[in-house]
């Protein structure tokens, strides 16, 4: 196989691979029972998992019908309630590809586990339940505000395709007026936000209509259906292209009882390959050094790539500890003492600007206080202006001051070293997710 076409086969490789998606939207929308679909339709789910779900006691169906959404709502909480909580991921595959799923809830006061299943995901579905979307006499559409937000988050944090599955059209006798008009409401929001790939799909996840197969009740639609639509889908890992980023994660000692002085740095290829005899520098101190061995379990390596787990041995002896980032020397990061980012605050206690929070990027760690509110972004209007604070969900542009100097990249260019959370130093428990915005 000449080089040319070894090329050609790795990059088919990389763009029809494994895809990962989530399904997002308003409570109540159908997003467990599009994934039960799913899982059902295409054979994915086993005949014990089927059988189990069919004796369900909070099965919402009538008759014989399974309840498909209790596939992924699994919690004693979401089955009594018939919402879902938590972050539920499924695997599934068809003959074409490889699929990870991630049902996430889509009650406001999840909007945070919303989030955490949407920042590893190539692809989101936002539903649209047509019974709940109010239709003008005067032509008018408006759209759910958790549409609009999730919708927003989707944006922010650069998901490279969206679905609009305009969900129940059994509900409207599947009525391709009704349908029309939802996705021209639609994709006027999502050009005003900005979202570039945005494909719309009409179906009925309880009654199986175009998820995986059509049926007459959809006869005028002539695209895709909802699973031929994700194995088309094109996700192209740029990573491998991009500069070398490796947060070290522990410094690793001979056991004490060997002559050699072993010293290793252990940890996970964020971005880009390495190589024996790359010239690396380590940020934020400053130092240079050459790469003498690259190990794993297996033994030593010429070179390794994003998402390699590995222990880099240098040629010199350097002051390195968890939380420094070894980088490409020609292409470091930019080092940050005031940091500017969008977050997405995700506590039920506002933003105090007089405390103190932890920042946690990568494998650093670092006291931070959010010294500036620069913009608060209107979920509907799209609009910004001015605030003092923040509460659960809000989404915000703000200045963040760090105790020790950070090394970062901007979202958009390499999301690994581009994103953080903050942490309540009290509760620890998680209160933002945050992109980092560099000019």
């Amino acid at each position: 196989m000449n080089a040319a076409v070894s090329e050609h086969v790795l990059n088919a490789v990389n763009e029809r691979g494994l895809l990962r998606f989530i399904t997002a939207g308003s409570v109540d929308d159908g997003k467990s029972t599009l994934i039960g679909r799913l899982l059902f339709d295409s054979k994915g789910i086993f005949a014990d998992q089927l059988d189990a779900i069919s004796r369900a006691k909070h099965k919402r169906t009538v008759g014989d019908t399974v309840d498909l959404s209790l596939l992924t709502d699994g919690l004693e909480a979401e089955r009594e309630q018939g919402i879902t909580i938590d972050v539920a991921y499924r695997y599934f595959a068809t003959p074409k590809r490889k699929f990870i799923i991630a049902d996430t809830p889509g009650h406001e006061q999840y909007t945070r586990n919303m989030v955490t299943g949407a920042s590893t995901a190539d692809a989101v579905i936002i539903l649209v339940d047509v019974s709940k979307v109010k239709l003008g006499d005067d032509g008018s559409v408006e759209l759910l505000t958790q549409t609009k937000r999730h919708s927003t988050i989707a944006h922010l944090l650069r998901i490279e395709h969206v679905i609009v599955a305009v969900n129940k059209m059994d509900l409207v006798n599947y009525d391709k007026t009704v349908y029309d008009r939802i996705v021209a409401a639609y994709q006027q929001f999502a050009k005003q936000l900005g979202l570039a790939d945005v494909r719309a799909i009409p179906l009925s996840a309880l009654a199986g209509d175009n998820v995986v197969s059509k049926t007459d009740n959809l006869s005028w639609y002539e695209g895709p259906t909802l699973i031929e639509l994700l194995e088309s889908l094109t996700v192209y890992d740029e990573s491998h292209d991009e500069p070398f980023r490796y947060p070290v994660q522990l410094v690793a000692r001979h056991n004490g009882h060997e002559a050699n002085d072993f010293r290793g740095y252990m940890g996970r290829i964020e971005a880009g390959k390495v190589h024996k005899g790359d010239k690396l520098l380590v940020q934020p101190g400053g130092q240079t050094a050459t790469v003498k061995d690259i190990l794993t379990l297996d033994g030593s390596l010429e070179s390794a790539a994003v998402g390699q787990s590995v222990t880099i041995l240098l040629d010199e002896y350097l002051d390195i500890s968890r939380g420094d980032m070894l980088v490409q020397a020609d292409k470091p990061a930019t080092l940050l003492k005031t940091v500017n980012a969008e977050i997405c605050w995700l506590s039920e206690e506002p933003l105090d600007m007089r405390r103190k929070y932890w920042l946690k990027h990568t494998t650093k760690q670092v006291a931070a206080r959010v010294t500036q509110i620069d913009t608060l972004l209107d979920i509907n209007t799209q609009e910004r202006r001015a605030a003092d604070s923040l509460k659960l969900n809000d989404i915000a542009t703000v200045s963040i001051n760090v105790q020790q100097p950070l090394a970062a990249d901007a979202y958009d260019a390499i999301r690994s070293t581009g994103s953080f959370i903050l942490i309540d130093e009290v509760t620890h428990q998680t209160v933002a997710a945050g992109m980092i915005r560099i000019a």
